[in-house]
């Protein structure tokens, strides 16, 4: 099973993925966070790779593409263009997994979405699989952030 990781940060979801088995790539276009998060993974530092989301290609197919904080970084302009890629690096069926953040303040990062926008955002190329609230979350996310699964649907 192949999983990327865009916008990475320190790391820590990759080392999670590679020790339960998966073949995980983590992407980062800041230098200094891919230095970081290759000194935090240890030995799976050879996993984290300087790239920008918008260009880069995968070695193999993916089975999942990971989401923390990713789309509430960029503008909310950007978002369409963001949707768009996840859906081009997943075939049909892969999974796009992770944290959303849902917030109507206009300032930002991080910019959250309210639950029909980001649903018109997703319908397009992908299918709601599982919504579920998040307890642990961190302070600036704290109750505004919710577990989704959405699968890639058919191309048209």
């Amino acid at each position: 099973m192949t999983a990327l990781i865009p916008g990475c940060g320190s790391g820590y979801e990759l080392q999670a993925f590679c020790e339960a088995g998966w073949n995980a790539t983590a992407i980062d276009f800041s230098p200094s966070a891919v230095v970081a998060a290759q000194q935090a993974v240890g030995p799976w530092r050879e996993h984290v790779i300087e790239a920008d989301f918008f260009d880069y290609t995968p070695p193999q197919p993916l089975d999942l593409v990971y989401e923390r904080a990713f789309l509430c970084a960029m503008p909310r302009e950007m978002w369409p263009r963001v949707v768009q890629r996840w859906a081009q690096l997943l075939p049909e069926g892969g999974l796009l997994l992770g944290y959303f953040f849902f917030d109507s303040n206009p300032k930002g990062p991080p910019f959250g979405a309210d639950r029909e926008q980001l649903s018109r955002l997703m319908s397009a190329y992908f299918a709601l699989a599982q919504d579920a609230p998040v307890e642990d979350s961190i302070a600036v996310f704290k109750g505004k952030e919710r577990w989704m699964a959405w699968r890639r649907k058919k191309a048209l």
